[in-house]
């Protein structure tokens, strides 16, 4: 009998064709758009780092525990939960800041950009985003006579990064439709980010993902430079990519600082016997907890040990570190990601929050930029029957998903 439970799980069809599975995607699609309107409305003066890293993966883990409570196979429960740990990135940090904490507190300012960025899983199907907020100056406290002016639009350097790189990222999604290559995507995003007079930051991929596969073999690149090249690809009905989009004032060309990464990833195909104690430990926890999807030290139960057993596993290549990264200090950084469904109906983009409209850039698109983001994601075509489970399934998630593409 368990034989044929594990015949069964190898011919399951793990892509968008099987409908169960666009499902799963749009479930933790729709809890990675909550959680990441959640984390919006905590970018308040005072906030911290911390509270706000903490809220959004408890988010993430409460939102699944409601779903998908049946159990499967072999009575198993359902595996899901958080795909990529909230990381909450502050001016000119660029990303993978998650602190842990023992770390000293970062508290949010007036005026601050905070870029968030989310993951969940549903079964290893996995959703994921990133916005970019400003904090805006505290609201007047109640009982204050006057009443308080409406917060002013933000013009200038910071505008121009943030529509750009907003518009540079619906561009994408436009583009990542079956039969297009990778090579037109990062054009179309360069010339965005040209008409804004702003960079691409380098080192910047999308990637086509799969069953608990957070970064395929399919790439995007985000600057096509002399170190970074990746092969030509072509699109196909039935992959799902997440559309990846970081921009800068200053150069685009981020470094670490003294930073250390909290975020790892097993590298499954490395091994080696290691010498502490406190790295057996958290390797023996992060391979029955975190086999496959990046993690947080702070989701480790012993914060302080697996500190500790970190550096040895890094060293002997076990964890693959997502560094914090900074630009130039003073430089304004911008930061957009969606997950796009590429359905025979057309490419559906499933999360992303639209650019907030006190954004005011005074930039012009060029006429194929504007061409691109006029065009419809849907194909106009006769439906084939069988076709029409999918894409009925896809309809709820493309009603929130498809509400950015009118900000841009």
């Amino acid at each position: 009998d368990d034989d044929d439970d594990e015949e069964e799980e190898e011919e399951e069809d793990t892509t968008l064709q099987n409908s169960d599975v666009t499902t799963k995607y749009q479930e933790a699609a729709k809890i990675v758009q909550a959680v990441l309107q959640h984390l919006t409305s905590m970018c308040t003066p005072g906030s911290t780092v911390l509270d706000m890293c903490a809220a959004g993966d408890q988010m993430v883990e409460q939102r699944c525990g409601a779903i998908f409570t049946k159990k499967g196979k072999k009575n198993k429960p359902m595996d899901k939960g958080v795909a990529f740990p909230t990381c909450v990135s502050v001016n000119e940090c660029v990303c993978h800041c998650s602190p842990l904490r023992s770390s000293e507190p970062m508290v949010l300012a007036a005026g601050d950009v905070v870029k968030m960025d989310v993951g969940c899983h549903i079964d290893g199907y996995l959703a994921l985003a990133a916005h970019t907020a400003v904090v805006r100056e505290a609201p007047a406290a109640e009982g204050e006579e006057e009443k308080a002016e409406p917060p002013a639009p933000v013009t200038g350097r910071l505008a121009d990064v943030l529509a750009a790189t907003h518009i540079g990222a619906e561009v994408a999604a436009k583009l990542i439709r079956a039969g297009n290559t990778n090579y037109q995507v990062t054009e179309a995003v360069r010339r965005v980010a040209d008409a804004h007079n702003v960079r691409c930051v380098t080192g910047t991929s999308m990637h086509q993902v799969k069953r608990y596969v957070i970064d395929g073999s399919k790439q995007i690149i985000l600057r096509d430079d002399v170190e970074q090249k990746v092969d030509e690809c072509t699109f196909e009905t039935y992959e799902v990519y997440v559309v990846d989009v970081a921009m800068s004032t200053g150069e685009g060309r981020p470094r670490e600082l003294e930073t250390k990464a909290t975020v790892f990833k097993r590298a499954v195909d490395k091994s080696y016997k290691l010498k502490m104690k406190a790295s057996r430990g958290l390797l023996s926890e992060v391979n029955s907890k975190f086999a496959a999807l990046p993690f947080t030290l702070r989701a480790l139960e012993d914060e302080q040990r697996a500190r500790m057993g970190v550096t040895e596993c890094v060293r002997h290549e076990l964890l693959q570190p997502y560094p914090v990264l900074y630009e130039r200090t003073g430089e304004f950084v911008a930061h957009f990601k969606f997950t796009v469904l590429l359905l025979p109906s057309g490419t559906t983009k499933v999360t992303g929050l639209p650019l907030p409209d006190f954004v005011s850039s005074e930039a012009q698109v060029d006429e194929a930029t504007q061409a691109i983001l006029n065009t419809s994601s849907k194909k106009k075509k006769k439906k084939n029957k069988k076709r029409r489970n999918a894409e009925g399934e896809a309809k709820g998630a493309e009603d929130g998903g498809d509400a950015g593409e009118a900000a841009a």
